[in-house]
């Protein structure tokens, strides 16, 4: 269906992607991933001829229509409905023809074409879409004009979806989706007649609906089987064989330096050393992994403030005189672990607002610890940061005060150290700039934090990152988020934002989506399980996440143990057998000295070893 061959772009001077090729399968739902700055975007738009490559082809069946979103959200007077229903391009042009025509032997061709593409169903099919991406009948009737840029973004999906082509590219259509969007999204991919190139960082999305990987990686294009689980665990794979040859190559390569550098003088063995010479100047070096500080998220402890950290009482809150959520009765205390769960426009960034005490109740009360220090992330935050500003000057001006030590070290914990810090904003990439965004609003240490959507500029290998740092946080965590996994892996208490008033969902994630898809309209769509058993689940899953968090750490803590013990037997063996080039200290010892701590230090490498491998092994037992 459609080839890449050999694609080269290069932006300002610098090759983005370098001779990049893939032949993908027919009708294949593709899953393009890669680290924020890869690429991905720039191949979506070499694909869809809208930026033509500096070396390579394209090539798709003659006649396959092509999809792609425009950056720019549709505007103007006409409705949503009216948009999608002429996105069918044929439709249109058929219906106006068979007005104005007066051939009855066209206008006879013309109704037959329109029963072949079964035109008479697509006023159904677009509502059937509109409804699906949230769009009630009222909705679907207003002009576009009044919605916001994300809901006319929606509008550009529908229409998309609508036209139905041959290759259909998805750039990120979560970005301005709800969950329970997402979740009409998925299903209608599943179904999906013909092949789809899919950017997304949603693991549990591109798990659900691609069954191939696209990974673009310094320029380079790997087609993988499977969604995204099955492709970590290929990756995984290769990288331990990268590994493994990097060091037998490093092994080769030192033996034959050494073999030059002691028969390169001799006259007898001086055209066998050249012949090796040749040899290393051939060798290509394996790329290293490399430590990459965009998957640092670290956010300082708060100190303990005793419970409740808020209550609502009976509290109503909106804009002007008019409420948005009312008879609001929620306690929150220290080290809660809240999701806020409800359609985009259910009130779920007030209730958030109210809680950051960017809002005050219109009636009833709050109530919350004077001590307590908030931290509130949006993507407002990301947007209004000053381009013209490094990240040193914005964390300067808001830790005024500070010594520059302490504010460098703020900046640190989130990866921004060495040039990054005094790298202007504007030429940060999305994700850096939501991560500086995070260090902004930790730089008190806060004892709650507010994250509305933090993962819409991090890719899958950043997401995680955060969720690891968010379990290491001892803090209180209410988030809102179109991210299934990052829900799962935080969140211990769901509250369903919905018909003007929040209150807590007695189920688990699994319980909601089901109750989002109504698959089993008994119960209110939770499966029909129990209170109890539902209540039981959230406890094993909140048991789960905080035994996962434990076995990181210990993993973690194996790894540096490890390391550090490696670096200790090197230097032993380098006494005990090169001592001239050894640790002075250590060449003091006896050779009686240097096997005893050898053996020592050995034993410890088994049981640290051995502690990485159990704390991995019951990692994998809970999925991840």
């Amino acid at each position: 269906m459609l080839n890449l061959t050999d694609i080269t772009v290069r932006l300002g001077g610098r090759t983005i992607i370098d001779g990049a090729t893939a032949k993908l399968p027919p009708r294949g739902r593709i899953g393009l991933i890669g680290r924020n700055g890869a690429g991905k975007s720039t191949l979506v738009k070499v694909i869809a001829s809208q930026l033509e490559p500096d070396g390579g082809s394209v090539d798709m069946p003659r006649g396959a229509k092509l999809g792609y979103i425009a950056q720019e959200a549709p505007g103007g007077t006409a409705t949503p409905f009216e948009t999608v229903l002429a996105a069918d391009l044929e439709r249109a042009a058929l219906l106006e023809e068979s007005e104005t025509s007066h051939d009855p032997d066209r206008i006879g061709e013309i109704h037959e074409r329109l029963i072949a593409i079964d035109a008479h169903a697509a006023p159904s099919r677009a509502a059937r879409i509109l409804v699906g991406l949230g769009f009630d009948e009222e909705m679907q009737h207003r002009e576009l004009e009044s919605f916001s840029g994300g809901w006319r973004m929606r509008v550009a999906l529908a229409s998309l979806l609508f036209s139905q082509p041959d290759l259909l590219l998805l750039d990120e259509p979560s970005n301005h989706l709800d969950l329970e969007a997402v979740l009409w999204l998925e299903d209608f991919l599943k179904s999906y007649p013909a092949t789809i190139v899919l950017v997304s960082h949603e693991r549990d999305f591109l798990n659900n609906v691609v069954d191939h990987i696209l990974h673009l990686e310094r320029g380079k294009l790997t087609l993988y089987p499977g969604g995204y689980d099955a492709f970590e665990r290929q990756r995984a794979e290769r990288q331990a064989q990268l590994a493994a040859a990097r060091a037998k190559q490093q092994a080769e390569r030192e033996k034959l330096q050494d073999y030059i550098a002691r028969n390169s003088a001799r006259a007898s063995t001086a055209k066998q050393a050249q012949s090796r010479q040749k040899a290393l100047a051939r060798m290509q070096p394996i790329a290293e992994l490399v430590d990459d500080p965009s998957l640092s998220f670290d956010f300082p402890n708060p100190d303990e403030l005793r419970p409740p950290l808020i209550t609502l009482d009976m509290a109503s809150v909106g804009y002007g005189d008019k409420p948005i959520l009312q008879r609001l009765n929620l306690r929150i205390d220290p080290d809660d672990r809240i999701a806020l769960l409800g359609r985009n426009g259910n009130g779920k960034t007030t209730l958030a607002r109210l809680l950051a005490a960017q809002l005050t109740p219109m009636d009833g009360a709050i109530n919350s610890s004077g001590k307590m220090k908030v931290g509130y992330f949006t993507q407002y935050q990301v947007e209004e940061l000053d381009r013209d500003d490094t990240p040193l000057q914005h964390m300067t001006r808001n830790m005024a005060g500070a010594s520059p030590g302490a504010v460098r070290a703020q900046l640190g914990r989130f990866g921004f150290s060495g040039d990054k810090a005094t790298t202007k904003v504007g030429k940060l990439s999305g994700g850096e700039r939501a991560r500086l965004a995070l260090a902004l609003i930790t730089r008190d240490a806060p004892h709650l934090l507010i994250l509305d959507e933090p993962t819409n500029h991090l890719d899958v290998d950043a997401r995680e990152a955060l969720i690891q740092a968010l379990n290491g946080y001892s803090g209180t965590v209410v988030v809102v988020s179109h991210d299934r996994h990052m829900l799962e892996m935080t969140a211990d208490r769901l509250v369903l934002v919905d018909q003007g008033t929040a209150k807590e969902f007695d189920g688990s994630l699994d319980d909601y989506i089901a109750f989002v898809l109504s698959k089993d309209s008994s119960g209110g769509g939770k499966g029909g399980a129990s209170k109890a058993d539902r209540k039981e689940a959230r406890r094993a899953a909140a048991e789960a996440r905080e035994k996962g968090t434990a076995l990181r750490k210990a993993a973690k803590a194996a790894e540096t143990e490890l390391a550090r013990l490696q670096a200790q037997l090197s230097a032993l063996e380098k006494a005990m057998f090169d001592p001239a080039n050894a640790d002075a200290a250590l060449t003091k010892l006896t050779m009686t000295d240097l096997m005893k701590r050898r053996a020592e230090v050995s034993a410890k490498i088994e049981t640290a070893e051995l502690t990485w491998m159990e704390a991995s092994e019951a990692l994998e037992g809970l999925g991840g």
